[in-house]
């Protein structure tokens, strides 16, 4: 079994693009998208045309569900031009997606953790603002209910693989389209990457374990920056442009 996982395009179409095509240069047909597909100062409408195209297996991010259970006025920076950019059928797709999913019997998919699509499951924050891996602990603990060997989730924007201590293995495939973000919750912290390569992740099955290999993936990095820029937000521009938010 060998399948791709993408995550976090936030409207990058061109970095969509460019992912879609190394997934095909590498034979890959199965591809499973973990959510927060819209939203930002990018181009939702054709991000979700290019995705409602795709024969993939979708989940519902955070970003995703605040385009459908908020008025357009409590919407936040990052949703209402996303909302504005779409028609009543797109949201109709959207709202048909489910929140998490099961993959070929043996992969669980959501966004952020299976109970909530807020919170951080590879990553946790600490007072400071410091990003950093969680510990097993903690990991383990919201994996107790699940079944599958492959667990896949999202949201924190950063690649990870963690292996349980039962064997089971945990990938965060890093984000399509948006290499950094600011933050909060639960305290005010950023998130980089540290390059403005789009990110995704190749799943394979041999000999009963799974393998991951992550992906970064050049694009024109700077025309999508160049947009951020121009819908009033320069610090997802530097972002795009440079991995890093400053």
């Amino acid at each position: 079994m060998r399948f791709a996982a993408i995550a976090d395009i936030h409207g990058n179409y061109l970095a969509l693009e460019a992912v879609l095509a190394d997934i095909r240069a590498h034979g890959i047909t199965d591809i499973v998208n973990l959510g927060d597909m819209l939203s930002g100062p990018l181009d939702a409408r054709r991000t979700i045309e290019m995705l409602m195209q795709l024969d993939a297996v979708h989940v519902l991010g955070n970003h995703d569900r605040y385009l459908l259970d908020r008025p357009p006025d409590k919407m936040g920076s990052w949703d209402r031009p996303a909302y504005d950019a779409l028609d009543a059928a797109q949201l109709d797709w959207l709202r048909a997606q489910r929140k998490t999913r099961v993959f070929g019997d043996d992969v669980f998919l959501c966004h952020a953790t299976p109970d909530s699509d807020e919170v951080y499951w590879l990553d946790n924050v600490h007072p400071n603002g410091t990003v950093a891996l969680s510990p097993l602990d903690r990991i383990e603990q919201f994996a107790q209910a699940i079944t599958q060997s492959l667990i896949l989730c999202a949201h924190t924007h950063l690649a990870r693989a963690v292996r349980l201590r039962d064997g089971r293995l945990i990938v965060n495939p890093g984000s399509v389209g948006s290499p950094g973000f600011r933050d909060k919750h639960p305290y005010p912290h950023v998130v980089e990457a540290g390059t403005p390569q789009a990110r995704y992740a190749i799943l394979e099955r041999t000999d009963d374990a799974w393998q991951v290999t992550f992906r970064h993936v050049a694009y024109d990095h700077e025309a999508m920056a160049a947009l951020a820029r121009r819908n009033g937000q320069p610090e997802l521009a530097n972002a795009l442009a440079t991995g890093w938010l400053r």
